[in-house]
């Protein structure tokens, strides 16, 4: 059982300082059973916590206290390499954030003809899970190919591909738009092998034109423009913690 800290901050300044809501509404929240710390549903409003140790979630999302921990969302352009530097001189990630003061890292990679959603942070604890398999973090793509097809084509990646490191399956297919002899569909699916829906696409009789990620987990690409940087509102952090809630 979770047991109040004396040398704490009250549960509902903490809330309040974190943007959750005002100190009242805070109070709200915990007396209506929404707030749990370190598992333990919090209903006391006289409750201290540490908010350097203390795991805090409202409505089942994860609180970052945290102020030294930076979340953002980068759109990366076609022909950026997702490393930090590059001894070719090339484009990279870490060209977009070199005047920052935080020693931030790539959560996984996008290949240099792949655009779009690429998360940068310094929490190496959530970009580890967010990184491994096993948690099955789900990304989604919108690919343009040549021609139209079939109709098939959902049920046959969803029943699993074989490619020359294992089978491949997809969680969702859809197509979004068919026009001037292309078509654009969107993928979901976990995997992070490297260039896995270039190549599952490329098995089926259809080589991606254009690869765009929009989503990570709970994080979407939304309007960011190619080559611009967001920070990660408190529920896109919080969603992105629930999913690799083991």
């Amino acid at each position: 059982m979770t047991s109040s800290s004396p040398e704490g901050v009250r549960l509902q300044k903490v809330l309040a300082q974190a943007g959750v809501a005002s100190r009242r509404a805070s109070e709200e929240l915990i007396a209506r059973g929404r707030v749990s710390v370190d598992g333990e549903t919090v209903r006391e409003l006289g409750r201290r916590v540490d908010p350097d140790t203390a795991v805090i979630h409202v409505d089942g999302e994860r609180l970052i206290v945290d102020d030294t921990l930076v979340y953002l969302a980068l759109n990366k352009p076609k022909g950026v390499h997702s490393t930090m530097s590059d001894d070719e001189g090339r484009p990279c990630v870490g060209d977009y954030v070199r005047k920052r003061n935080e020693r931030l890292f790539h959560v996984g990679r996008l290949d240099a003809e792949t655009e779009g959603l690429l998360l940068l942070t310094n929490d190496g604890d959530l970009a580890n899970k967010l990184m491994h398999p096993s948690f099955h973090v789900p990304k989604t793509y919108v690919a343009e190919v040549d021609g139209a097809v079939p109709r098939g084509l959902g049920k046959r990646l969803r029943n699993g591909i074989e490619l020359d490191d294992g089978p491949v399956r997809v969680d969702e297919f859809r197509v979004k738009d068919i026009q001037a002899g292309r078509t654009m569909i969107e993928l979901v699916l976990h995997e992070g092998r490297k260039h896995v829906v270039r190549r599952l696409l490329r098995q089926v009789g259809h080589p991606v034109r254009k690869l765009v990620r929009t989503s990570v987990g709970g994080v979407q690409l939304g309007q960011t423009k190619p080559g611009a940087i967001r920070k990660l509102n408190r529920q896109e952090v919080g969603s992105l913690y629930k999913v690799v809630r083991s």
